[in-house]
């Protein structure tokens, strides 16, 4: 029986230790909970095995990080914003010693976001040589070079496009308002089930980003291997050769956020969070 309560916090964060360790005294849980940097989190599959809640302490970087060992134990998390924007977090470090109790008794929703499955196969093999998990993104291009890649893109069998680019992401509706925004992407609501296929400086091929069901199959391949990277949630690198492809789908692993206000606030915590709130608006 899952009666735990977890604390992972992000370890280069400055006093994210000391306020952990005062949120567990604060709220009488010393008996009852465990504390792990994100560096130290895969060695705590027996402490993640008893554990029915995860309190995460930092920035997106810091749950990007977690959900890769987290998410296969389907545990839900509140998480607690010590980075910059923070798109994904619930609460504030001011608001947490007095909200955090709500979360911890089952008194708020789950909200389940989908991740990606990324299946590298090198030279035709049957079986992929890696298979890794992303919350937000996989993204094929050059490692450290400024120069123009051929990829090509196939959608459920069918030859989609050839880019020539510096990169392709292909991203879930979370990754959406990150790298996959700044290349010029959608925003898309965080609970759809979907993928976003969406290059980065096109020159030739598709232009724009692709939006394809939960059900899609999407491969990569390159031509020119060259310095060439897939990058999974911007912390895992591969390289990538000329014979290799990728093979991308919806992942079974789900990472599950709990939430106190309605899944709408995400309008409203998006404008505020980009700085676009009405008072900065010009009449």
């Amino acid at each position: 029986m899952r009666e735990l309560i977890g604390f992972v916090f992000n370890p280069l964060t400055q006093n994210s230790a000391t306020f952990v360790e005062d949120l567990i005294k604060e709220l009488n849980l010393d008996g009852i909970s465990w504390a792990t940097p994100t560096s130290e989190l895969e060695n705590k599959s027996e402490e993640l095995s008893k554990t029915k809640t995860i309190v995460l302490v930092g920035g997106d970087g810091t749950i990007l990080r977690a959900v890769r060992v987290l998410s296969k134990y389907s545990i839900p998390m509140v998480t607690i914003n010590m980075g910059r924007i923070g798109f994904m977090s619930e609460l504030t470090v001011e608001e947490a010693k007095d909200k955090l109790s709500k979360y911890l008794n089952g008194k708020v929703r789950i909200e389940e976001r989908r991740m990606l499955r990324a299946s590298i196969y090198k030279d035709n093999d049957e079986q992929p040589a890696v298979v890794m998990h992303a919350l937000n993104d996989v993204v094929l291009g050059r490692g450290g070079v400024a120069k123009l890649l051929d990829i090509d893109a196939v959608a459920n069998g069918e030859q989609l496009t050839r880019y020539r680019a510096d990169a392709v992401i292909v991203s879930t509706a979370t990754g959406s308002t990150g790298y996959a925004m700044s290349a010029g992407g959608p925003i898309i609501f965080p609970d759809c089930r979907l993928m976003l296929l969406q290059p980065v400086a096109p020159h030739t091929g598709l232009q724009h980003g692709l939006v394809l069901p939960e059900d899609a199959t999407i491969e990569l391949s390159v031509k020119d291997a060259e310095n060439v990277m897939l990058s999974v949630d911007g912390f895992v690198e591969k390289d990538f050769k000329a014979n290799d492809k990728v093979v991308i789908t919806v992942s079974p692993n789900v990472v599950k956020f709990l939430r106190e206000k309605p899944s709408a606030t995400f309008y409203s915590s998006l404008t505020r969070r980009l700085g676009l709130e009405k008072s900065s608006i010009p009449n």
